[in-house]
């Protein structure tokens, strides 16, 4: 048993578990509002299901791909990948017993959500390529969590309408954002390794403005989200929060480089809950 909880603990490691809510309350924001309401138990589940199994699937195929980048990086040096706890073979069977998981319950869930659940695994596994040679990997990185949304949309309404693709954008910059900010930590180690990333291309100010600019359009798009699903004070609220919350983490590390993962955990993470909150008032009590 002791074995088993340590190679459990070992996977927990592997995709980072707790960073799950990044994603989750941007599926349930889009969810609750294509129900206009609550949307049931069993969408509930298998929404719950569906997103843990493809982040799951992400993170293990990136860290299947990335195990020579991430032993030649300090920062990673010590990830069960690379350091032995996780063999390439157990990392391979883990990432495909996920990709089979999100298929079969994206079955479960409607036609179209089965339709578009390889096309989904195919873009947020392409991640792990796009830094090899392209240093938009931060957008696909941002495209890979903006699915989302679209995918919480679907499983209610199977349709996707247009709230949920702006909405969709906002996540795509606000993740695109905060990725290049963290990738800071990585610059020099980008550029021993010929790895692309915008750190790497352009230096710190630049990746600071262009950050910058992807949290402002970040806020722009999920203010037409607000309008375009007739949101009421709640979700305006939750826009305008989500703006301080983002110039905080702009002002955390400008000022100090080593708080860049209380920028990059802290800060989001409570973003995306304050944003689900609000919504939640919004479309349950406010309507």
């Amino acid at each position: 048993m002791e074995k088993i909880l340590k190679k459990l603990n070992d996977f927990n490691e592997l995709v980072m578990f707790k960073h799950s809510i990044f994603s989750l309350p941007f599926i349930f924001i889009a969810m609750v509002v294509a129900a206009n309401g609550w949307f049931g138990f069993k969408l509930l589940l298998l929404g719950v299901l569906a997103a843990l199994s493809a982040r799951n699937f992400a993170m293990g195929f990136n860290r299947y791909m990335d195990r020579d980048i991430d032993a030649l990086n300090p920062r990673t040096v010590n990830r069960p990948n690379v350091d032995g706890r996780i063999s390439s073979t157990q990392m391979f069977l883990f990432t495909f017993a996920n990709a089979l998981a999100f298929i079969f319950v994206a079955y479960f869930v409607n036609d179209l959500a089965f339709y578009m659940s390889i096309p989904i695994l195919l873009i947020i596994g392409s991640y792990s390529y796009f830094k090899r040679f392209s240093y938009l990997a931060h957008l696909i990185l941002g495209v890979s969590l903006a699915l989302a949304p679209i995918a919480g949309v679907v499983a209610v309404s199977e349709s996707i309408p247009l709230w949920s693709v702006l909405l969709s954008v906002g996540v795509m910059f606000w993740v695109a954002g905060f990725d290049l900010l963290y990738s800071l930590q990585d610059i020099e180690v980008d550029k021993k390794l010929n790895l692309h990333s915008i750190p790497s291309k352009f230096g710190v100010e630049k990746t600071m403005l262009i950050s910058k600019v992807f949290h402002i359009l970040t806020v722009v798009f999920w203010l037409l989200f607000a309008i375009n699903s007739d949101g009421s004070y709640f979700s305006y609220l939750a826009v305008l929060i989500s703006a301080i919350m983002l110039t905080y983490e702009h002002y955390l590390v400008n000022k100090d480089f080593t708080k860049i993962d209380r920028a990059f955990f802290t800060v989001n993470g409570y973003l995306g809950i304050v944003f689900f909150v609000l919504i939640i008032i919004d479309t349950i009590i406010m309507k």
